[in-house]
């Protein structure tokens, strides 16, 4: 029987989609200052839509942890306080050295190779100082490195922590010199990797972690 040649239709966001996917860019991207009072009609103005798909999109983002209700005036993106900020971290170090200790015994060079990527295109945008542009292939990287090892269900765990790395990811690149020495942590991260050596990855990795910790508190001390 001869088969029938046909693709799916791809199917076309709903205006509740849209909506939810360009506020998230914008708290993701640092666009939107925490101290912000946002309403529903403010935003259905901006995005010239009306409030339904707003509501919508606001509660979702609200169980996301993004944004924060304020009773009878409006919502606000999440800011992190030092002691979430301490948590996130420890769990992604927790979950994150675990799954690369995991991958060094297997990772495959065509895997090293779309780290090295990663990282030059990092290189790249580090020129325009495209700091928006800096934390989501930081992001990527680390994305991929438990999608490489195989720990799907951590990585799911693990988005909401990501989600909120990057409400403070900016601050952690205003050290002068910041986004050069993360380029210089990833490329040892991946030396390691090649090398099959899962304890150095593991150790090397922490250590970012905890270095871009540290830059978040100098940050917010000065």
């Amino acid at each position: 029987m001869k088969k029938i040649n046909m693709k799916p239709l791809a199917k076309k966001k709903t205006t509740k989609e849209i909506v939810y996917d360009e506020l998230k860019k914008a708290i993701l991207n640092g666009s939107i200052d925490n101290q912000k009072l946002l309403t529903e009609t403010m935003l259905s103005e901006i995005l010239g839509t009306s409030r339904t798909p707003i509501r919508e999109a606001v509660a979702d983002l609200t169980k996301e942890g993004l944004l924060v209700h304020v009773p009878r005036k409006g919502f606000h993106v999440r800011e992190i306080t030092e002691n979430e900020k301490n948590q996130i971290i420890y769990l992604r170090i927790s979950v994150e050295t675990e799954g690369i200790r995991q991958l060094a015994g297997k990772v495959t060079k065509e895997q090293v190779q779309k780290l090295k990527e990663i990282v030059s295109e990092q290189e790249r945008v580090i020129k325009n100082d495209d700091r928006v542009k800096y934390v989501e292939l930081d992001q990527d990287f680390h994305r991929q490195i438990m999608k490489y090892s195989d720990q799907n269900l951590l990585d799911q765990i693990l988005q909401e922590m990501y989600n909120l790395t990057r409400l403070i990811g900016h601050n952690a690149l205003m050290k002068e010199g910041r986004m050069v020495e993360v380029i210089k942590e990833h490329t040892e991260i991946i030396h390691a990797l090649e090398n099959n050596n899962g304890y150095e990855a593991a150790d090397l990795l922490k250590k970012h972690l905890e270095i871009t910790k540290a830059n978040v508190k100098l940050e917010k001390d000065e």
